[in-house]
């Protein structure tokens, strides 16, 4: 069987590149009928898939625009919002610090108040004490003056009255030479 196919291909002398017309004709109909086959039904489902892709592309981009506009608004917005937080608190920053100063100045007030209160309680105490201690040393003064004086002239003196008077005069004198004393000064 090969040697009859080796001795028709001997037999026949034809260019290989150009097909005998039978072979011709038979590939250009097939050729007709797919090329149709494919113009008919495949290219209309082709160019439908391919125009939903550019649909769908095109979609997804204006989509896209969309969204970067809305995303700079709201970036804007966030800005906006921001700067409004940032002067809030330097505007509650500065109300704290007025209200800081106004305190500090209230207390160094009341701290005032309450120095002069204290030195004022001072002086009186100061003052009741010296007044307390002054009575307290004319009657220790005048009994030992008294005591004193009645052992120098050898008598008693044990009269109230009498002793009264001798301690006033004696103490009266002691005060008169204090003032003079600090005049002087």
């Amino acid at each position: 069987m090969i040697a009859n196919l080796v001795q028709l291909a001997a037999e026949e002398k034809q260019n290989p590149l150009v097909p005998p017309g039978p072979e011709l004709l038979v590939g250009t109909i097939a050729f007709a009928i797919v090329f149709f086959f494919f113009w008919k039904k495949l290219l209309p489902n082709i160019n439908k898939v391919l125009e939903e892709r550019r649909a769908a592309i095109e979609g997804g981009i204006e989509e896209a625009d969309a969204m970067k506009v809305e995303a700079q608004s709201v970036l804007e917005q966030y800005k906006a919002q921001l700067a409004e937080a940032r002067h809030e608190a330097a505007r509650l920053r500065q109300e704290a610090q007025e209200q800081g100063a106004e305190l500090i100045a209230e207390m160094r007030a009341e701290g005032q108040r309450q120095r002069e209160e204290i030195i004022a309680a001072g002086h009186s105490q100061i003052e009741a004490d010296r007044k307390a201690a002054a009575s307290a040393l004319r009657q220790d003064v005048g009994k030992l003056a008294t005591e004193l004086a009645g052992k120098l002239v050898g008598e008693s003196l044990e009269d109230h009255a009498r002793q009264s008077r001798v301690i006033d005069r004696f103490l009266d004198g002691l005060d008169d030479a204090a003032s003079k004393a600090e005049a002087a000064r």
